[in-house]
């Protein structure tokens, strides 16, 4: 009789991945200090919970050096991130679901106060939307009398350098929302935040049409990468 913990030498036993040792270590890194950890490990702990039997440590190379940065890469489509090689849904997913808690986190700190109170946070949160996009979006921020938000919407996504936007529909919309003043935003995909005269004339146009409605237009802000350029700061609206 065959012993019972006898191993047969024809069944292979499969050794655990190299990798399983360097995620626990990392994970144990990042707990400990998360700020000391370079983009490319961080990209890899995102991307653990969407590969557990591959080593993503070269995927994650492969995405800094094809999109530049980590806050390029949650930034990109899903469409644009699924052109890379070895990513699937799931990673992609796993991106995503990281940059949308981020912009919810940042909106959560935008809704606690009264949004004049807290400019910085909410160029913030505009450039974590908008600042990293390769098409133009306008978007309005509707707050009430206190100044609070109380919603933000995109009204309109464009091309690379233009989106159409018209004044008769933000100020409809205002007053669907009993909103008491508007903050426009739209971003400058070129990375120049300076405003064109479409740019002028389209604020101007929204400013006409709210104020006989009691609708105020506190600021209209364009959004860039790394800058911004704000309406009312550089005398454009009274």
């Amino acid at each position: 009789m065959a012993d019972l913990f006898e191993i047969d030498e024809n069944v292979r036993v499969e050794e655990t991945p190299h990798f399983h040792g360097h995620r626990a270590r990392l994970r144990e890194r990042f707990l400990k200090e998360p700020k000391a950890l370079p983009d490319y490990e961080i990209l890899e702990i995102i991307l653990f919970a969407a590969s557990a039997r591959k080593d993503v440590k070269p995927l994650a190379k492969t995405l800094l050096k094809h999109f530049g940065s980590l806050p390029k890469i949650l930034m990109a489509s899903p469409e644009e991130l699924l052109r890379i090689e070895g990513l699937n849904e799931a990673g992609v997913a796993a991106i995503k679901s990281v940059q949308e808690a981020a912009s919810r986190l940042l909106l959560s700190e935008v809704k606690k106060a009264p949004v004049l109170n807290s400019w910085i946070k909410l160029l913030e949160y505009c450039r974590a939307e908008m600042g990293h996009l390769k098409n133009e979006q306008f978007r309005l921020l509707f707050l009430n009398a206190k100044n609070m938000l109380i919603a933000n919407e995109v009204q309109q996504e464009g091309t690379i350098n233009h989106t159409m936007a018209y004044p008769r529909e933000v100020v409809k919309r205002a007053l669907e929302l009993s909103a008491s003043s508007i903050i426009l935003a739209h971003n400058h995909p070129s990375g120049d935040p300076s405003p064109s005269k479409a740019d002028i004339d389209l604020t101007e146009q929204i400013v006409a049409a709210a104020k006989p409605l009691g609708v105020r237009v506190h600021d209209h802000l364009i959004i860039a990468e790394s800058e911004h350029f704000s309406f009312r700061s550089n005398g454009l609206l009274g």
